[in-house]
């Protein structure tokens, strides 16, 4: 097949990959890095303190979490895809991963545009309209089937591709400790709260890793510091190398977001979710629960998994070779149907 030139266009939050956080570009970093080995011509459209083996094309050295407020966001990320589109002619594809940005601008150059939506669409009517106008021909990729099928707008043009991680760099633990752990933004609708319930009812340990945000402070002070005490505990934002401890060091994670549900079987331990049906192999590598008395009932059972189970797992159906396959046949399916 002919290699490609590709720009990936990154959002400015975090830098590419993210230290500590950001899962979304840690996603960006592993399908950019495995299409340069590929051989593919590919550009990154990030920050300038990002890694990449890629060409990497900056309009800030820093990400916007160390410059400016969240505010900012929007217009210094729509200044990016602007300035990314007005190459256009130099790219066979243009990847977008913030937001359907790309819808805004796939009418005005010949690459295809795709879009990765790598968060729940907005419930808002006012957004869906706009999803709405573009439904016809904008491209788009989602990360999980229940995320596409819940989808209010129905596209012509979607796929679904499963994240993959690289599992070598997630250390296997042989066996857990007697504690819980979960990892993500402490933010509203990570049920954050509900966790503590279930740890709680099962008198289970309990503990808490990630980021606290400028504007979720106040949650986590109404909502959840109250609830830290010797069995519930908050440790702080860490990195990949410690996150591979922390879930390695656990019997189970409770009610996993994104790509700790990935990571935490791919340290061995099992995971408990109300939304993961087909990242999780229930009764192998974890059990999808519907409410806190089921999550407390799995909990009673997380002995019956096999640690090795949920990493094999993780290797076998969600690797970063498997995802990039997979936007690969997307690209070369794009292309073809732009020369009809």
């Amino acid at each position: 097949m002919k290699k490609l030139r590709i720009a990936q266009i990154s959002p400015l939050r975090f830098s590419v990959p993210a230290e500590k956080r950001g899962g979304n570009e840690m996603i960006i970093s592993y399908l950019t890095e495995e299409l340069v080995k590929r051989g593919h011509k590919v550009t990154l459209f990030a920050s300038g303190d990002s890694k990449t083996k890629a060409k990497l094309v900056s309009l800030l050295k820093k990400p916007l979490n160390c410059l400016y407020f969240t505010e900012s966001n929007y217009w210094w990320n729509i200044f990016s895809h602007s300035f990314a589109i007005e190459k256009a002619s130099d790219f066979d594809i243009i990847h977008c991963h913030w937001d359907i940005m790309g819808a805004f601008f796939q009418r005005f150059v010949k690459a295809p545009v795709l879009n990765t939506a790598h968060y729940i669409m907005s419930p808002r009517k006012s957004v869906q309209d706009i999803f709405e106008y573009y439904k016809n021909d904008l491209n788009i990729v989602f990360i999980r089937d229940e995320q596409r099928d819940n989808s209010p707008i129905k596209f012509k043009n979607s796929w679904v591709v499963y994240n993959g991680i690289d599992v070598s760099k997630f250390k296997f633990s042989e066996k857990g400790k007697n504690h819980l752990v979960w990892a993500g933004r402490l933010v509203p609708g990570k049920d954050v709260k509900e966790m503590i319930k279930v740890a709680k009812k099962s008198g289970e340990k309990l503990f808490l890793a990630g980021q606290i945000e400028e504007h979720s402070r106040e949650y986590f002070k109404k909502e959840i510091k109250p609830h830290l005490g010797s069995r519930i505990k908050y440790v702080g934002e860490l990195s990949q190398k410690e996150l591979s401890d922390f879930y390695g060091s656990a019997k189970a994670c409770l009610y996993p977001a994104g790509l700790v549900t990935l990571e935490s079987m791919a340290c061995g331990t099992p995971v408990i979710s109300p939304v993961k049906k087909k990242m999780i192999m229930e009764n192998k590598t974890g059990f999808v629960v519907k409410d806190t008395a089921e999550a407390v009932r799995a909990i009673k059972k997380i002995g019956e998994i096999n640690r090795h189970d949920c990493r094999k797992w993780v290797e076998d159906n969600f690797s970063v070779e498997k995802m990039v396959d997979e936007y690969e046949k997307i690209y070369y399916e794009m292309l073809k149907r732009k020369k009809r």
